[in-house]
């Protein structure tokens, strides 16, 4: 199996004149976490809804997988956007069938679990529930997906703190073996201890990308730290 589940060759975007994504390069392998780190407008958004085909590139190129990204990437992807996306008016239990329907690769039983540790009513609607409770919500649908490459953009933005630490034990415990996980945030210092790699974009541009215990070992700094200190305003 190729260790590579995705790859950017000179991957641009632009939006008119403004570029958001500018000459990107580099490879994301397989059985690792990576912390996506910028400040806004960097294009770790953008980069991510390219990889999820909702966005298509100016020029360059991105694989997963080995192929470009269309109908069969999306088999293998499984993707948290930084809103909400799943139906208001459903309720939990018709959501599982939906996602059991949908997803060849939905694992039921797993999210039910997920749920029911977070006390999730199943007969309640994902309209009369808390933000913070409909992001957990939507990580337990994304990372019961055995999908080779999840995308979380933003995944414990609204959760409160008591509740991080369960959430990325989520994510630490849940994904598929040999997959890769892909998580943009800007709560750096919560994520830290489970990231194996550390990507920094910067207006587009990479700034930054290495294993996360290499780079505090050669800046003698915590990527907490290194983000707010390269990114100093």
């Amino acid at each position: 199996m190729n260790d590579i589940i995705l790859s950017c060759r000179e991957l641009t975007k632009s939006y008119g004149s403004i570029p958001a994504l500018n000459g990107l390069g580099f490879d994301i392998y397989r059985g690792r976490i990576l912390g996506l780190l910028g400040p806004n407008g960097s294009g770790k958004t953008t980069l991510i809804k390219i990889a999820a085909g909702l966005l298509h590139q100016t020029s360059g190129q991105l694989l997963i997988g080995g192929m470009p990204v269309g109908k069969n990437t999306k088999r293998i992807v499984s993707y948290l956007p930084d809103r909400d996306h799943l139906p208001y008016r459903m309720r939990i239990r018709e959501m599982l069938k939906l996602y059991s329907d949908f997803f060849d690769d939905f694992d039921n039983a797993r999210a039910v679990d997920m749920l029911s540790r977070l006390g999730i009513d199943f007969s309640q609607k994902f309209s009369t529930m808390s933000k913070g409770t409909r992001e957990k919500v939507q990580l337990s649908f994304a990372m019961s997906r055995q999908a080779e490459l999840y995308l979380l953009d933003e995944p414990i933005a609204a959760v409160d703190p008591a509740a991080r630490d369960y959430i990325l034990r989520t994510v630490l415990q849940n994904y598929k073996e040999g997959s890769a996980v892909i998580i943009s945030t800007h709560l750096i210092a919560d994520v830290e201890p489970i990231l194996d790699d550390v990507m920094m974009l910067q207006n587009g541009t990479l700034r930054l990308y290495g294993p996360a215990e290499q780079i505090r070992r050669d800046t003698g700094k915590s990527i907490d730290m290194l983000f707010r200190e390269v990114y100093r305003c």
